[in-house]
C-alpha cells in the first residue's frame, strides 16, 4: 500500500522530485506482487492505474495495481494504514488511531482513510476493526512468532496514549497484533526524527533469531552515546527459547543536511520486504553500497533492489515509512 503525495501535502514543492520515488517503489513492487495506491485526487488516481498496469502488462510482470480516491494529509503508509492480523478466524485488519505522531501535524483526512478505503471495497470482505489506541505500524516491529519489539520514548509518549503505562501496553498489543513477549529499547536516536523513535529506523528482525540494527562508529557523533546504549540493550535481548539473538550492524551514513542545515534522519534500517525482494533505501552517499552487500548477505535468497531515498529524507522519513505490506487476499483487485 501506497499513499500517493499531493499538493496538499508538505511535498508540494518537491513533487518533481518525489514522485520519481513513489513510482520506483510501485514498479519494484509490481515485479514481485500487486500494489494498492490511494490518492488524493481522481484523475490522479486514473492516471496512474492506467499508466501503471499498462507497464506491468508490457513487461509481463504479475502485480496489478489498484488506484483508489481517498483524502490524506500525508504520505506515511506504514503509520496510517492498517496493520493486518492472522488469526484462528482468518485475516483480520486493525484501524489503531492515527494522530500524527502525537499531535505534531494535520492528521484528521490520515485517521480516516481505511474506512474510506475500506467503504470503496478495496479490502473485500475482510473484516476493519477499529482500535481506540494510538499506534503507528513504524513503531512495532514483528518477528512473525510473537515477539514485538518497540521503544520506550515512542509507545510510553504522553501525547499518544497518556493513560497507559508500560504493562497496559504490553496487555493490549497481546490482544490486538497477538504479541506474547515485548522487547523495550529504551535508547535509540535520529536526530531530524519526528516519530520519537520509531523501531523502523532503528533496529529490525531479518528473522526470528537475527536483528539488524544501526550503528554509529564516530565517537565525536552526536549519535554514538544513545546508539552504543541501544545495542547493549539488543545485546541482552533473549529469544523465547533464552538464547541471544545474532546481531547484524547496518552501516552508518554520512550525514545529510537540509537546506537549512539541520541533519536528516537517513537510515539504512528502513528497508522493505516483499515477496522475493528486499527494496533498501539509499541516499547517493559513500556507504550505500555496503548497506547493499550487508543486505544480500542478510536475504541471500532474495533480489535485493536500491531505491533511491534522499527526496524523501527531507521530510524526514525513508522507504519502510511510506509503505505498508498487506497479505495475499485482502485487495479486491
Amino acid at each position: 500500500m501506497l499513499t500517493w503525495p499531493h499538493p496538499g501535502t508538505d511535498w508540494f514543492s518537491r513533487l518533481k522530485e518525489v514522485e520519481p520515488v513513489f513510482l520506483a517503489i510501485a514498479r519494484a513492487v509490481l515485479r514481485f506482487e500487486n500494489l494498492l495506491i490511494s490518492c488524493e485526487h481522481v484523475f490522479r488516481a486514473e492516471q496512474l492505474d492506467r499508466e501503471l498496469n499498462a507497464w506491468a502488462r508490457e513487461n509481463g510482470l504479475p502485480g496489478r495495481a489498484h488506484c483508489v480516491p481517498a483524502p490524506s494529509n500525508d504520505t506515511w503508509a506504514r503509520d496510517h494504514g492498517p496493520i493486518t492480523v492472522q488469526t484462528s478466524d482468518g485475516t483480520r485488519l486493525l484501524d489503531f488511531r492515527f494522530n500524527a505522531w502525537g499531535g505534531k501535524f494535520p492528521w484528521e483526512k490520515d485517521n480516516a482513510l481505511n474506512h474510506h478505503l475500506a467503504t470503496a471495497g478495496c479490502f473485500g470482505d475482510i473484516p476493519l476493526d477499529t482500535v481506540d489506541f494510538v499506534l503507528e505500524g513504524g513503531s512495532i516491529e514483528s518477528d512473525g512468532e510473537g515477539t514485538v519489539m518497540v521503544t520506550s520514548e515512542c509507545l510510553m509518549s504522553p501525547s499518544r496514549n497518556p493513560d497507559y503505562d508500560r504493562a497496559a501496553i504490553e496487555a493490549l498489543l497481546g490482544e490486538t497484533i497477538g504479541a506474547n513477549r515485548v522487547l523495550w529499547l529504551n535508547h535509540g536516536y535520529l536526530a531530524g526524527d519526528d516519530t520519537d523513535s520509531h523501531i523502523d529506523t532503528l533496529a529490525r528482525f531479518c528473522g526470528p533469531d537475527r536483528i539488524c540494527h544501526v550503528r554509529c562508529d564516530d565517537p565525536s557523533d552526536e549519535h554514538y552515546p544513545a546508539l552504543a546504549a541501544m545495542e547493549e540493550e539488543l545485546r541482552q535481548f533473549r529469544q523465547a527459547d533464552g538464547s541471544p539473538y545474532q546481531l547484524t550492524p547496518l552501516p552508518w551514513p554520512d550525514a545529510i543536511l537540509d537546506e537549512h542545515g539541520e541533519r536528516l534522519p537517513a537510515t539504512y534500517a528502513n528497508f522493505l520486504i516483499i515477496n522475493g525482494a528486499v527494496l533498501v533505501p539509499v541516499y547517493d552517499v559513500a556507504q550505500d553500497e555496503a548497506a547493499l552487500t550487508t543486505f544480500r548477505e542478510l536475504f541471500p535468497e532474495r533480489e535485493i533492489i536500491p531505491i533511491q531515498c534522499r527526496p524523501l529524507v527531507e521530510q524526514h522519513g525513508s522507504l519502510h515509512c511510506v509503505t505498508m505490506q498487506l497479505p495475499r487476499g485482502v485487495v479486491e483487485l
